[in-house]
């Protein structure tokens, strides 16, 4: 579905960018949907990504066809994700957002919040059951089975820790950028 090009004696069309766009923005936010995102959070991600102009909420309501709460629950996501961001300048009393159309930015803020709360969340339980884990394979009235099984589990979790305690330096890393430093050297399409 393309449009006809004036005074083109094939008559060969171009395709629709707009369409070209929706596909692109229906990848996103099936991409989005991959990790745990709301589908239509990852569609208005995308609408946002196309915009050359910040929007505001009643623009965005309007262009995605959806409630004014639920809008504001999707922006309100965005942004705690840092996919969005909200402007300090207003329009007509309006706050405005834009989004981050940096893939490498995206990555870096969605992935470090992700992956920062995982590793708090695991190294926080961890640290609490190995002393407890501890004292029970030193317990004198600890039977034979019961410290061979807590011996097993505290083996499980100092290696579960060692894992966090690396991810900790990737997430890390990831923060200060330092993953894709490289990334000037990935090479560009030719047409």
């Amino acid at each position: 579905m393309g449009k006809e090009i004036a005074g083109n004696p094939n008559h060969l069309s171009l395709p629709d960018r707009s369409a070209l766009r929706e596909r692109v923005i229906e990848a996103i936010a099936n991409t989005m949907d991959l990790y745990g995102v709301n589908h239509t959070f990852g569609k208005l991600y995308g609408v946002m990504y196309f915009e050359d102009r910040p929007m505001t909420l009643e623009e965005m309501k309007t262009s995605m066809n959806m409630s004014k709460s639920n809008m504001s629950y999707a922006v309100r996501s965005l942004t705690e994700s840092q996919m969005i961001y909200k402007l300090d300048e207003k329009k007509e009393r309006q706050d405005q957002y834009v989004a981050e159309t940096d893939f490498f930015r995206t990555f870096q803020n969605f992935f470090g919040l992700k992956l920062q709360r995982e590793v708090d969340v695991m190294l926080e339980g961890i640290r609490e059951v190995i002393p407890d884990l501890t004292t029970m394979i030193l317990a004198e009235h600890t039977t034979a089975q019961e410290r061979e099984e807590a011996l097993r589990d505290l083996h499980k979790l100092q290696h579960a820790e060692q894992y966090y305690v690396w991810l900790q330096g990737f997430v890390d890393r990831l923060r200060e950028g330092k993953l894709y430093e490289q990334k000037s050297e990935i090479p560009e399409q030719q047409d």
